[in-house]
């Protein structure tokens, strides 16, 4: 098969888009989401465009990357070719060709879903093993406990209220209540919903954003974060329960989160949330 790399350009992210909605299942627990590109869009749709990669055989979309930073790549393909050795050596020939406009030279990571022959393929190559990651899920089957917080959907009213948080939660500057806007008119977020939850004294303690990817299929918290001044009270755990729910009502199958294994807090917090972690997944790594 001629396989074809290209940048999708604006015009192209809504069929990357929907070639990721059709990829996402119960089976593959860390993989790139709708909405990792939905919440990137927040940083407008040519920045969006500019960082994406997309290969395809006779005009079908079958693997999508997404430069999450110059030099990390975070990758998924259709699921029929996780075991395609052509595309596999494809891929590989593209990452180590910077002419190509994938990755640069010198040292770069790559996340690849579990059950991909890229990894091995990459590692007989000479990479190795990185940061390994915990994904966790939590089944939406049955209805969601309430989560004891007053939630409310963010709306152009209180996207100050949402970007606050986020701010303090992360301590970053970059999430303005213009960025939110941008955020929101992007059409992944016609799918998702950004919460703000409230304690009793009425502050707004923690947010979360949650994407669905369609009925029947897993949705994506990202991101998840609990103001600095009220951390150290189950906020997190709460407002992550508040996300399950949300994407219940959206008719997600289960909610998906994942976390740097090093961060045994975030992992503990999910788990309290009803998430339940499933085997480590390493990223890959190219040495300088």
């Amino acid at each position: 098969m001629t396989i074809v790399l290209n940048e999708p350009g604006v015009d192209g992210l809504t069929r990357v888009v929907d070639a990721l909605r059709g990829w996402q299942d119960d089976r593959t627990p860390l993989q790139l989401h709708p909405g990792d590109l939905g919440w990137a869009w927040a940083l407008g749709a040519e920045r969006l465009a500019a960082a994406v990669r997309t290969w395809s055989v006779d005009g079908r979309i079958i693997a999508v990357g997404y430069l999450d930073a110059p030099d990390v790549l975070r990758l998924t393909t259709a699921p029929d070719l996780r075991q395609d050795g052509d595309l596999a050596r494809r891929m590989l020939a593209d990452f180590n060709d910077p002419e190509r406009g994938v990755l640069p030279p010198g040292k770069v990571g790559l996340e690849i879903p579990d059950g991909a022959l890229l990894r091995e393929v990459l590692l007989e190559a000479g990479w190795h093993p990185d940061e390994p990651w915990t994904p966790l899920r939590r089944d939406l089957s049955e209805p969601v406990k309430d989560s004891g917080l007053r939630i409310e959907v963010a709306g152009p009213r209180t996207a100050g209220v949402r970007t606050a948080v986020h701010r303090s939660a992360f301590g970053s500057p970059w999430f303005t209540e213009e960025v939110w806007h941008v955020l929101a008119a992007g059409p992944v977020y016609a799918d998702a919903r950004c919460l703000i939850g409230y304690d009793d004294q009425d502050n707004a303690v923690a947010a979360a954003t949650v994407w669905s990817a369609g009925p029947g299929r897993p949705g994506l918290l990202e991101p998840v974060g609990v103001h600095a001044d009220h951390r150290g009270r189950g906020y997190g755990t709460a407002i992550s329960v508040a996300a399950a729910a949300v994407l219940r009502e959206l008719g997600a199958s289960s909610a998906l989160v994942s976390t740097p294994s090093s961060n045994a807090a975030a992992v503990a917090t999910y788990r309290a949330a009803g998430y339940e972690p499933s085997s480590e997944r390493l990223d890959v790594s190219r040495a300088a």
